[in-house]
């Protein structure tokens, strides 16, 4: 097979991407928790700040990319170009402590480093991930080249995700911070190349086709073409009129309701998927490398999953595979909680699974939000895309579900004793050795039940309110159907 340029610098920033997002959204919960002993009170706070940042900075910056007159911002690939630096800068701030907290437990400055880790490095991801997501729908509009793109994106995925696996090897899941130190150091060095030869090796349909703004003629078309001017259209109140025709489009609701869910699900498996494993897995059950190799395979399966079933996805589709997954995540979830979680292996695959299917589904979500890019061109007559504007609406709606999962599942936890069996150092020894004998059994005991039963429920909660808003959305067989353009960006 004849290598794709174009697809294999895209994919170097997905390679780049998942080798800093997974390390980061994978460890930070523990890390603060377990390690920097932040409080639940600043935890919380944290937590909101960011989600309220996190829900209004992906439609100001498309509203801003999309309005600049600064090149490097209107520019797909200058944006990536000088966010790269700022955002790998922004990704080290976690892993480097701002004084003892082993001596000050639950210190407001624990969580001030928190809240900014999360504010800086979502801010910078932000500005970068919308760019790569904007030339995902700029840079063909045929669904045999998107589903090219995801390959591509897949084979950078699985090494990405690799660095939970090496980043656990070395660092002793976490115990040896400083060795997980110079992990992150290097991760960052190495992907901050990768983004550059992103930057400067993609093309898209549009880079030489947007007409300059002096060729108008007297009727406002622009090259013959009947269109809206842009710029006036980017103001502010053009900018509102814009994201609620977005919101107005039945097939985008349906989509960006099902994703809220879907980012719900995922951002729990991510976040949390260290924390339940140490408590429903006890430490000899499983040795340490074997926890890495569970912890890099949840993050690497999904991957390897998607590149194997290439020719099922291009049969079926990627509405009918997300929508497979949703019964999938019901099914092994009523499975495992009749088995029960005595039985660790079935525990640990179970665990593997549960991050896993989330993560199926959402790789193929950039398909689906391309289809409604496409729909959006045709309804309102547009000669380009308003990518920026659809994926910043869409973060507008999901993004918050990042924080939420932390909240709900940190609530719930410490309602039964986890912050204070943390504290009290009583969880860090449970479960060294069979004969181990652990004061206050019963609420350990307690403590573990509810992580189990809520790794249960919750994704048949949540899958089923899928499914239900899933089956109202209408773009389902563009993998049936012919490009709508042709390979210079215009109209047939």
């Amino acid at each position: 097979m004849r290598l794709d340029k174009n697809a294999f610098a895209f994919s170097s920033l997905t390679l780049a991407s998942r080798l800093m997002n997974t390390t980061f959204y994978f460890y930070y919960v523990k890390l603060f928790l377990d390690k920097y002993h932040v409080s639940e009170p600043w935890f919380q706070f944290s937590q909101v700040v960011y989600m309220i940042w996190n829900a209004l900075n992906d439609p100001l910056f498309a509203y801003f990319q999309e309005k600049s007159s600064w090149d490097f911002c209107r520019n797909r690939q200058k944006a990536i170009y000088y966010g790269a630096p700022l955002w790998v800068l922004s990704y080290l701030l976690p892993w480097f402590p701002w004084t003892n907290y082993e001596s000050d437990p639950g210190s407001w400055i624990s969580g001030m480093h928190l809240m900014i880790s999360l504010f800086a490095y979502d801010a910078l991801y932000t500005f970068v991930l919308l760019s790569q997501c904007a030339l995902f729908a700029e840079m063909s509009v045929k669904h045999e080249d998107r589903l090219r793109l995801i390959k591509y994106n897949q084979v950078a995925s699985v090494l990405g995700n690799c660095s939970i696996f090496i980043t656990g090897v070395v660092s002793n899941n976490m115990e040896n911070l400083f060795n997980l130190q110079l992990c992150c150091i290097f991760i960052a060095a190495i992907s901050w190349l990768f983004i550059r030869y992103c930057a400067l090796n993609t093309t898209t349909l549009y880079d030489n086709h947007i007409p300059p703004k002096k060729q108008k003629d007297s009727s406002g078309s622009e090259n013959g073409y009947k269109i809206k001017n842009h710029d006036d259209e980017m103001s502010f109140k053009g900018a509102c009129q814009i994201t609620w025709q977005i919101l107005c489009n039945k097939n985008f609701l349906s989509f960006v309701i099902m994703n809220f869910f879907q980012v719900l699900h995922q951002t729990f498996g991510t976040n949390f998927l260290l924390i339940f494993a140490d408590h429903l897995i006890p430490k000899y059950a499983l040795s340490s490398f074997e926890r890495s190799f569970i912890y890099g395979a949840s993050f690497i399966l999904p991957q390897v999953v998607i590149i194997l079933s290439g020719s099922i996805i291009e049969k079926y589709g990627s509405f009918r595979i997300i929508m497979a997954t949703f019964y999938a995540q019901i099914f092994f979830a009523i499975a495992q909680y009749f088995i029960g979680r005595n039985h660790y292996y079935f525990v640990a695959l179970y665990l593997v699974l549960e991050t896993t299917l989330p993560s199926i589904a959402a790789n193929f979500t950039s398909i689906n939000i391309a289809d409604v890019i496409d729909e959006d061109m045709a309804i309102h007559n547009l000669k380009l895309p308003r990518s920026s504007m659809i994926f910043g609406t869409n973060a507008l709606v999901t993004k918050p579900a990042i924080s939420l999962a932390p909240m709900i599942v940190v609530f719930i936890l410490n309602r039964y004793g986890y912050d204070s069996l943390k504290e009290s150092g009583i969880i860090k020894e449970e479960f060294s050795s069979k004969d181990a004998v652990q004061p206050d059994t019963i609420a350990i005991d307690q403590l573990h039940s509810v992580m189990f039963n809520f790794v249960c429920y919750f994704p048949i909660v949540l899958s089923i309110i899928q499914i239900f808003v899933w089956n109202r959305f209408q773009l389902r067989s563009s993998h049936k159907k012919d490009a709508k353009y042709a390979d210079n960006g215009e109209l047939y």
